[in-house]
């Protein structure tokens, strides 16, 4: 029908109708609501713009969809209360693209755009608008470069200079040149005219593609539009203006080129060519916050939808990846053979634990004779890491006499050491323990159970007196270190870029990242090795602490990590683990959980494992022990199950487990429930 406002209002007569996404994250409002256009907004209310809608009493702000000329509401519509800004920020590609990502993990609309456009900075939209730089001249296609150490290098870079949606599992080969291969991938869709986004995982390997992009394409700069900038980089580290302004600029087509963290998976440029998206496995690229999309998933979908090119991949390869593969998704691109022979260090495993116990050498730094080798004879040339698993002093404690872990007396928590000589406290409500005693034995004598990084960088301080020890983690992560002899204790993901390469390497106690109580321990730990190894001189020798017959270890001997995924894949298959099936995670309080499986009217294909309690345990025998807050403030007890179903029916999932989730939200009753689909980590 047509729609007439109020007799005292002028109303626009050319598409009278505006259909706005109001910002509200409640599942059962998860749809556009119909408003009038007052006569005086008709040229600022376009579609993609922030406007601000009065919703049950309330002044909300939203997004201007479409206008039309009627509209399905029989009663009478409220009007616009005002246009925030004319800028239409929000493009049809990222609204299409963003109601896809709530689909798929039963989130709201509102959410997923709260994660794709950045809040408004007025000035900075000013600034953009008086600016007004045209685009400038497209750069020219680069050189292949070390692309030629991949069989399928230069006909990749060949389908992406012709446009074709080319998609490659990327396993990069060991060594400094990835930023580099990255930018020559991305300026050459740029120099075909199309748009490319590129996404990282941290602050760190944003600036190294930042500086290869800036090589690869002298013209272009990181910093906002003045002038003629090939490529922007987005991160939380900008402030809000800078940070919006260079978001306008891609926005407007000003900018080929995005480079940047998680939230850059949903920039908005001109025309996508190209997704990138380094090391897919880190866990930075998921997304904390409902409905916790993945960038990997963001970025294939984002692709498949816009019919663009992909390079996704790292030193690893993850199971979700080769699962693309090998439904055909994406093609492998691996390096040469001779290639991967001349760029990959020598690897070798150290003894087990038990060994390591009866080894004299390992006395003076927890270190086998091996490793204290290996580090002696790196030093001569240059700087040795050695990677830790924890970051800390002692990050777990035991009884010395029964070897029971260590807990507080007030909350159950796991008891640690800050540093030297320092009391025993809780980890969890911080309550110091001066006077612990077990409560198996009877015993006050502790022992170290988990060593940190500050404690081993103690040690090696005293097993190589004169030789500078530096740290990185934590609060406290080194970019680079210069190629000068020093031990180099890092923790995962925090090892700094050396200058010419790591001499040697040492990668200890293997077995708190392949004991980790998750099923992506063993994928995770070969992730955090192949990183750190990809950082030392070709053919460096290089230590691990680990077993050498489990297959992690022995991929990383090899560096093979297709293999070793490809196995984890069928074994996942096989007993119905992710990513072969999909899996959702329903968590909250034993009654709303259980209330919540039983109304969701779940597919008949989905089956339900669970509710289990959530929470740490004391040991054998002893009953579930949960986490407290400051002052021991045990929070309430939760509940999770978890559903799987196979993929082709995952969106049937999402889509009910999004209509419970409306249906709680609408009554306004029972205890809060978080759904989170394809969480990272499945215990």
């Amino acid at each position: 029908m047509v729609v007439k406002g109020p007799k005292d209002h002028a109303v626009s007569e050319r598409l009278p109708v505006a259909r706005v996404a109001v910002d509200i994250s409640l599942a059962h409002l998860d749809r556009p609501f119909d408003y009038l256009v007052p006569a005086s907004m008709d040229e600022a209310a376009v579609p993609g713009c922030r406007v601000r809608v009065r919703f049950a009493g309330q002044l909300v702000d939203g997004y201007l969809l479409e206008r039309s000329q009627t509209s399905e509401h029989q009663g009478k519509l409220a009007r616009l209360e005002r246009v925030i800004s004319p800028e239409p920020v929000l493009t049809p590609e990222i609204f299409d693209l963003a109601r896809a990502v709530a689909d798929r993990y039963a989130g709201t609309l509102a959410d997923v755009l709260r994660l794709a456009i950045p809040p408004r900075h007025a000035a900075a939209e000013r600034d953009a608008a008086a600016a007004d730089t045209p685009r400038g001249p497209l750069p020219k296609r680069p050189d292949p470069g070390s692309w030629d150490r991949y069989p399928a290098g230069p006909a990749f870079l060949a389908g992406l200079a012709e446009g074709r949606p080319v998609r490659a599992a990327w396993s990069a080969l060991p060594g400094p040149e990835w930023p580099a291969e990255i930018a020559i991938a991305a300026v050459t869709t740029a120099a075909a005219g199309r748009g490319v986004v590129i996404v990282l995982p941290d602050a760190r390997d944003l600036d190294r593609v930042d500086a290869a992009l800036t090589s690869a394409a002298p013209a272009g700069s990181s910093a906002a539009p003045a002038g003629s900038p090939s490529h922007v980089c987005l991160s939380a580290d900008l402030g809000p203006a800078e940070r919006y302004r260079r978001w306008l600029a891609v926005r407007r087509g000003l900018v080929p080129i995005v480079a940047g963290t998680r939230a850059a998976m949903f920039a908005p440029v001109t025309d996508l060519g190209l997704v990138v998206l380094w090391d897919d496995g880190d866990d930075l690229h998921a997304e904390p916050r409902a409905p916790y999309p993945n960038a990997r998933e963001v970025l294939a979908l984002r692709a498949h939808r816009a019919g663009a090119a992909a390079l996704v991949g790292g030193f690893a390869r993850t199971t979700e990846l080769t699962q693309l593969v090998a439904g055909g998704w994406a093609r492998p691109l691996a390096g040469r053979p001779e290639a991967l022979r001349r760029a990959a260090p020598r690897v070798r495993a150290a003894p087990d634990e038990a060994e390591l116990a009866r080894d004299a050498a390992a006395m003076t730094a927890r270190l086998p004779s091996l490793a204290l080798r290996t580090a002696r004879s790196g030093l001569a040339e240059g700087p040795v890491l050695v990677q830790v698993p924890r970051r800390g002093y002692l990050a777990a404690i035991a009884c010395g006499r029964c070897r029971a872990q260590a807990r507080c007396a007030t909350c159950g928590g796991p008891l640690e050491i800050g540093g030297s000589h320092e009391t025993p406290g809780c980890r969890w409500c911080g309550a110091l323990a001066a006077d612990w005693t077990c409560g198996r034995c009877g015993s006050g004598q502790l022992r170290a159970l988990v060593t940190g990084a500050a404690r081993t960088a103690e040690e090696l301080g005293r097993a190589f007196p004169g030789v500078p020890v530096r740290t990185s983690g934590g609060q406290h992560v080194l970019a680079t270190v210069p190629a000068e002899p020093a031990l180099v204790v890092a923790t995962p993901g925090a090892e700094p870029v050396p200058q010419g390469g790591y001499a040697a390497a040492l990668l200890l106690d293997g077995w708190a990242l392949l004991g980790r109580p998750s099923l992506r321990a063993a994928e995770e730990a070969l992730r955090r090795w192949l990183n750190a190894a990809a950082l030392v001189r070709p053919a460096g020798p290089m230590v691990v602490l680990a077993e050498a017959s489990l297959p992690a270890v022995q991929a990383l001997i090899r560096w093979d990590p297709v293999t070793f995924s490809e196995r984890e894949l069928a074994e996942r298959t096989e007993l119905g683990f992710p990513p072969a099936v999909r899996m959702a995670s329903v968590t909250g309080t034993p009654e709303a959980v259980a209330e919540f499986v039983d109304a969701a009217g779940l597919p008949a294909q989905a089956q339900v494992l669970g509710p289990v309690p959530q929470g740490g345990y004391g040991g054998a025998g002893s009953p579930p022990v949960r986490g407290g807050g400051l002052g021991g403030v045990v929070p309430p007890e939760e509940s999770r199950a978890l559903i799987r179903i196979g993929r082709r029916d995952g969106l049937a999932l999402a889509r009910a487990l999004h209509a419970a989730q409306a249906t709680r939200s609408a009554r306004k009753d029972g205890g809060p429930v978080r759904v989170q689909l394809d969480p990272a980590e499945v215990a």
